[in-house]
């Protein structure tokens, strides 16, 4: 176990983690919505600082950043728990694990080793994925800290729930944020990931990227008749258009059938392409489809003269044609690509 550093002691030892904007009052020998924080005699601990459950080399396009180094190795690391529960979570296995009894089965990597591997497998940064790594973030800064040090890179992949106090501690330490916009109204946020107003999360979007300076890229992963209703996407692709700026990369990514969502249908293609086109009229210049391997709206064209700069595959990256940070045909500045 490691101290938890974000929380608020009150009355008959309870405490009030301030971790994620749920801000759990967590009793005695008891733990908090995540799973991953307990309270022992009136003291709040992280029960997996270090503890890894999924941890490989992997391309930045599979996180997805298409606009943050493209074709460059991360390590990519993820624990157990999470703050959300959604009902088709894909990782459903480490999200929703019985944390406690599984973790004598993990194994414990320091922030001085996965450094460490970053280095030895010549990668660009490490990744906090697979499960929210906002669970993670006594690790995470600890990692993060050392990872600059060392001339590595960062990057969260994040439902981007956590609290403005986290944020601004991991802030300064952090390149990259992707992060998921699961929806656009109170009522779909409560359905997917039982809670009660998204607004702190659209507050973080932009504090990161604004403040913090930090390279963001949305996701929207379209569940057939729970997200993918055409008003909301329009409200969600105005409002990145608007308070992100028209070159935030947005992926609209197709739902594959999982957990307490097996018996719906994978997202129809069109329903996909409808999403996008709903994204370009709002005014974002790049508007991706995931999860269809060999879809041409996986590529990265020019948006001043319409050329194809990046040519992908899944995650594999076929053709590139940027000089730095421009189109290597006209020169245009393309938003991202470091």
């Amino acid at each position: 176990m490691h101290p938890a550093l974000l929380y608020k002691p009150l009355e008959d030892r309870v405490v009030q983690c301030h971790l994620c904007q749920r801000r759990c009052k967590i009793a005695p020998r008891r733990s908090g919505y995540c799973s991953a924080r307990k309270n022992l005699d009136g003291k709040l601990f992280s029960l997996i600082y270090g503890r890894v459950s999924s941890m490989k080399i992997s391309p930045i396009e599979i996180k997805p950043l298409f606009h943050f180094y493209p074709g460059s190795r991360w390590l990519s690391m993820g624990s157990l728990g999470c703050n959300f529960l959604c009902p088709g979570c894909q990782n459903w296995e480490i999200a929703r694990a019985d944390v406690e009894n599984e973790l004598p089965s993990l194994r414990f990597v320091s922030p001085e080793d996965a450094v460490r591997l970053a280095l030895e497998d010549r990668c660009k940064g490490i990744s906090w994925t697979y499960n929210e790594p906002t669970l993670w973030w006594e690790y995470t800064l600890d990692s993060a800290r050392m990872a600059r040090e060392a001339g590595l890179l960062t990057n969260y992949v994040t439902n981007a729930y956590l609290t403005v106090e986290a944020l601004d501690l991991l802030g300064p330490y952090l390149n990259a944020f992707r992060a998921d916009l699961k929806g656009f109204s109170n009522e779909t946020y409560k359905r997917i990931a039982n809670i009660d107003g998204f607004g702190g999360i659209l507050k973080n979007l932009e504090r990161a990227k604004y403040f913090w300076g930090m390279h963001v890229e949305i996701i929207t992963n379209l569940i057939p008749g729970i997200n993918d209703q055409k008003k909301e996407l329009k409200e969600m692709a105005k409002w990145i258009c608007d308070c992100l700026g028209p070159e935030t990369p947005w992926h609209v990514t197709r739902f594959v059938p999982c957990f307490r969502l097996s018996h719906l249908r994978p997202t129809p293609i069109a329903k996909l392409e409808q999403g996008r086109e709903i994204g370009i009229a709002a005014g974002l210049k790049y508007v991706y489809l995931g999860n269809v391997p060999g879809h041409p709206a996986e590529n990265t064209h020019c948006p001043a003269c319409g050329k194809l700069l990046i040519e992908r595959v899944n995650i594999q990256v076929l053709q590139y044609h940027l000089d730095g940070a421009c189109c290597g045909y006209c020169g245009h500045s393309i938003a991202g690509f470091f």
